[in-house]
């Protein structure tokens, strides 16, 4: 993952977090559901770069073992 996305995501959470705190401080139930769901989308897309990354990872060591490049 790119130092970029991984930073848009991280900052996606924390942007979650302080409506999501905002709301429950006003009592805006919206906002604060609103919150925990910027909150989430940020966690499941640094989950899936992630998950990328491993992938990608795994290919080249396949590639390496198969040329014999251990």
């Amino acid at each position: 993952m790119s130092v970029f996305d991984k930073v848009k995501d991280k900052a996606e959470q924390l942007a979650g977090e302080a409506k999501e705190k905002l709301g429950r401080a006003t009592g805006n139930e919206d906002l604060e559901n609103s919150g925990k769901a910027d909150q989430l989308h940020g966690e499941a897309k640094e989950a899936g770069h992630d998950l990328r990354d491993k992938a990608a990872g795994a290919v080249h060591d396949a590639k390496d073992r198969l040329r014999g490049d251990h």
